[in-house]
């Protein structure tokens, strides 16, 4: 198994479509060089930016494919989110991208049908591990999204006897406190990207050395500055870094985020199409108005 960590930033990268809601996988390159060109050597494929749940089994593979394709002539990392409703779908996911070279794979739990348990989360867990037993398996919490919250010390110290390739948490939960418990099993043995991006810098504070976020697609200097700043001590500096990020994502967000940050990437050049329905898309006065509320605060100047 490779020794990947989830160090700096990770972009959870959307999957992109075009007008008529089919996949562009061509656009994918044009992804990959984006962030190379901002010193970003890794992407977070086909989780909840990459609206895996809105896509066929299909269709995630022929991404994951793309993805490696471009790894494979650019050099950047992929990590591959294989979680689906069912464990069958998943467990294929992983095996492709451990036949891919992936550098890691991770999975929401299913959650229409929801693991009672911890054991039982555990368990799912480990049959689509175990179907990519070289690479690195991070259990995705978001609990926020899944309805499933079992504490993450909880988990770790209970997986571990059941997923040899267990190497972490992608961890998009709130709960500060559950984080740090989890971060300190087996002194700090395993990996835990944060993934909440508006408390970036408490989790600095917890001890994070990286995360997995949506916004670093098109807002990544923030972040990046604020991770230099904070080992210096730097606090200004860090909450300047954050409060940035913040109007960033709530400008976004207003309108609604997943169709608004896939414009976003439109106008900086990366046409990742619109988002799929369940997600809706902001029309053209909503865009004109969401890019005017970005060029007052400044966005356009300090995104990178």
């Amino acid at each position: 198994m490779s020794s990947f960590r989830f160090l700096g930033l990770c972009p959870a990268t959307h999957t992109p479509l075009g007008d008529d809601g089919a996949l562009r996988l061509e656009v994918v390159e044009r992804q990959a060089s984006y962030l190379l060109e901002r010193k970003i050597d890794r992407v977070f494929i086909g989780g909840t930016t990459g609206e895996s749940v809105s896509l066929t089994l299909a269709e995630r593979l022929a991404l994951g494919d793309r993805w490696a394709a471009v790894s494979r002539s650019c050099g950047i990392k992929v990590v591959v989110h294989a979680g689906a409703q069912s464990l069958a779908d998943a467990a294929a996911l992983a095996a492709q991208a451990q036949r891919n070279e992936a550098s890691a794979v991770s999975m929401i739990a299913p959650s229409y049908f929801k693991p009672r348990s911890l054991e039982d989360l555990v368990a799912c867990c480990a049959q689509v591990a175990a179907a990519a037993p070289g690479l690195p398996f991070y259990y995705y919490d978001i609990p926020a999204l899944t309805g499933i919250s079992f504490p993450a010390d909880d988990f770790l110290r209970s997986a571990a006897a059941r997923i040899p390739n267990l190497a972490g948490i992608k961890y998009s939960n709130p709960d500060l406190g559950t984080y740090l418990l989890a971060r300190r099993v087996e002194a700090g043995k395993y990996d835990l990207p944060w993934g909440i991006d508006e408390y970036f810098l408490s989790a600095l504070a917890m001890g994070a050395q990286g995360g997995v976020g949506s916004t670093y697609n098109f807002v990544p200097g923030p972040l990046q500055r604020m991770m230099a700043a904070f080992p210096r001590g730097d606090l200004a500096t860090c909450q300047l870094e954050q409060d940035r990020m913040m109007r960033v994502i709530r400008i976004v967000a207003r309108r609604g985020y997943m169709g608004c940050a896939k414009a976003l990437m439109g106008h900086l050049g990366v046409p990742v199409g619109p988002a799929r329905l369940p997600n809706g898309n902001p029309d053209a006065a909503g865009i004109k108005a969401m890019l005017g509320e970005l060029e007052e605060i400044g966005f356009f100047s300090w995104k990178d």
